[in-house]
């Protein structure tokens, strides 16, 4: 199902989280982590975007999705996942995760952005009216604008460089 345009700025966010999780996924592989660094971009990216993106879903797409009755269950399961995330978020700025507790964030972390892309905004849009999702946009609208514009990018440390 094409993207309504108002569930469209949260999709831009998962596409920048997902990112990170093939970069992360892909040095995990090749065997070349940087606790330091990567711990310090998961950080960052939680600072500048995702704390304020799981704040806006929370206030206003959940209560949303949450009117009907067959999405009560997985907008639960959404709100505990988020918990997970900070966990993982603020063992991340604390510079406590390991490289198993990386691949599980990856894991955890690209597992949610799916779900909420292919059950949440799927089922939202094809229950609300066109009304209703431009109200859910107006509101997140309102919501994300205090997310940072600014483009994280990789580090060299976090950059998966071929082998020579």
């Amino acid at each position: 199902m094409l993207r309504d345009k108002n569930l469209v700025p949260l999709s831009h966010q998962h596409q920048h989280a997902l990112a990170l999780c093939v970069r992360l996924d892909r040095a995990i592989q090749a065997g070349e982590v940087d606790l330091e660094a990567w711990q310090a971009e998961i950080q960052q990216i939680f600072e500048q975007e995702i704390a304020t993106h799981f704040a806006a879903e929370e206030k206003e797409l959940f209560p949303a999705a949450a009117r009907f009755d067959e999405m009560r269950s997985l907008v639960q399961e959404l709100q505990a996942e988020h918990k997970v995330l900070r966990d993982f978020f603020s063992r991340a700025a604390g510079r406590a995760l390991d490289a198993a507790s990386l691949k599980a964030f990856v894991e955890t972390l690209s597992a949610h952005i799916r779900k909420e892309e292919r059950q949440l905004f799927e089922g939202m849009q094809s229950r609300m009216t066109s009304d209703e999702l431009a109200a859910v946009g107006a509101a997140l609208d309102r919501e994300l604008a205090q997310a940072s514009d600014a483009c994280i990018l990789p580090t060299q440390a976090t950059r998966l460089r071929p082998k020579v």
